[in-house]
């Protein structure tokens, strides 16, 4: 298939009504989500009482509002979400929302989930889909705007992003652990309460079931979905599917998201629910070369990116190595025990760093396990010494448990921190190998 048959089939015209379902159900979800984050008090947890967070490389200028100003900014995604929702001032609500969305997505990587990766990946998607032509508050208030059909490629973008979340996913599945049954032996051992089901959930039949039925499932429902013959069944097993993760791991709104999105699927005809405007369908539609192009350019990084972590030596669940934004999700059971010690060059005496005194419980939970905020503490350890006049060592012992192997060291004790950067393109020598077999 040439790039000319590509451009005239993702130039087709749709039934917009696919997209303005979309609108609305992310707007919905996304406004259901500030709502959790007052709800639970998060804002102030994970925004407000932290004395220091842990940035992204690049990113050390984006820091938290002060005052009142995170409240405000959540506010105002609430309300943003609910214009995406209604389709007022759709274009620049979407932009505002990708914008205010990053912002806090950037401020800590303690925060880091998935589905506010792909929130963001969708909102910037959104900005670029005539999703408010139609159902829409613009649409009464702009009368000209108002279409019935949209060229195939902006339903097909939502679709193939939607797409890779899950191939990812499953692709990240295929590893030594998961395929001998863990972490999931050792979740479902611990749900033998569940209803109806719990009671098999020591067996090692149902360990296996969980194991490659996620797998599989997340490896093949693409296909599946986008295949008319099988779409029904498959929308009824994903949908399943989300509704046990949701009740067995409390995974927040990520699995009723997924199943509403999963709508999308479906000829887009079957999800209108308004009269047509009785507007012409077009025999195709003309989308600028540069379009396409940066459209290609867009995928490329998403099916590269998840792929990363290959770039490095050892196993990507213990190091961390390009482990974000490569859709790993629920794939592994990781604690440890940490301890940062610093020494005083000039005294050459050690102490040990009370975490708590610069860390919340949640910073202290997620450090104990990820090199790149470990080293990022050590160098704040350092900076902070200097301006008091010390020049320090920061070495750290990180005693980590992968799965149901015993613990090991994560990080070479020997080194001094302060003196070693990240490396983004090479393996961490300081990130000591996993080196513990699997015991069954």
């Amino acid at each position: 298939m040439n790039l000319s048959k590509v451009k005239e089939i993702l130039n087709l015209p749709i039934d917009i009504a696919g997209l303005v379902f979309f609108r609305i159900a992310f707007g919905l979800t996304l406004l259901w989500e500030v709502f959790r984050y007052f709800d639970h008090n998060w804002i102030k947890r994970y925004w407000i009482d932290p004395d220091f967070y842990f940035t992204y490389e690049g990113f050390g200028w984006v820091t938290p509002w002060t005052g009142d100003g995170m409240y405000y900014h959540f506010y105002l995604l609430g309300l943003l979400a609910f214009f995406i929702a209604i389709g007022f001032l759709y274009r620049i609500s979407t932009i505002l929302f990708f914008l205010g969305f990053s912002f806090i997505f950037l401020l800590d990587k303690t925060n880091y989930l998935n589905h506010f990766y792909l929130i963001i990946l969708l909102s910037f998607i959104m900005i670029f889909l005539p999703a408010n032509r139609a159902f829409s508050v613009d649409a009464y208030i702009f009368p000209k705007i108002k279409r019935d059909w949209v060229p195939s490629w902006t339903l097909w973008w939502l679709r193939i992003q939607l797409g890779i979340a899950y191939f990812f996913g499953g692709l990240a599945k295929i590893n030594g652990d998961w395929l001998q049954g863990e972490p999931m032996r050792k979740w479902l051992s611990s749900r033998t309460d569940f209803p109806v089901i719990g009671q098999w959930f020591n067996e090692e039949w149902m360990v296996y079931l969980f194991s490659y039925g996620g797998l599989f499932l997340d490896l093949l429902i693409f296909p599946l979905l986008v295949y008319r013959k099988t779409r029904l069944v498959a929308f009824i097993v994903i949908t399943s599917f989300h509704l046990m993760n949701s009740q067995l791991f409390g995974i927040g709104i990520f699995p009723w998201f997924m199943i509403v999105a999963t709508f999308i699927f479906f000829p887009p005809e079957k999800l209108r629910f308004w009269k047509r405007f009785k507007t012409k369908k077009p025999i195709s539609f003309v989308t600028s070369r540069w379009a396409l192009w940066g459209l290609g350019i867009y995928m490329f990084f998403q099916v590269t990116i998840p792929l990363r972590h290959f770039l490095f030596d050892g196993n990507v669940n213990w190091t961390e190595e390009g482990h974000r934004f490569s859709w790993h999700m629920k794939l592994r059971s990781k604690s440890a025990k940490i301890k940062f010690t610093v020494i005083d060059h000039e005294t050459e005496s050690s102490k040990v760093v009370k975490l708590s005194k610069y860390l919340t419980k949640r910073q202290r939970k997620k450090i104990k396990t990820k090199p790149d905020m470990i080293l990022q503490f050590a160098h704040f350890l350092a900076e902070e010494a200097a301006n008091s006049g010390q020049k320090i060592s920061v070495h750290v012992r990180s005693r980590c448990r992968l799965n149901t192997r015993p613990r090991a060291d994560l990080i070479d004790p020997k080194v001094d921190l302060t003196k070693v950067k990240y490396p983004f393109y090479k393996k961490a020598d300081w990130i000591l190998p996993l080196e513990i077999p699997l015991k069954q």
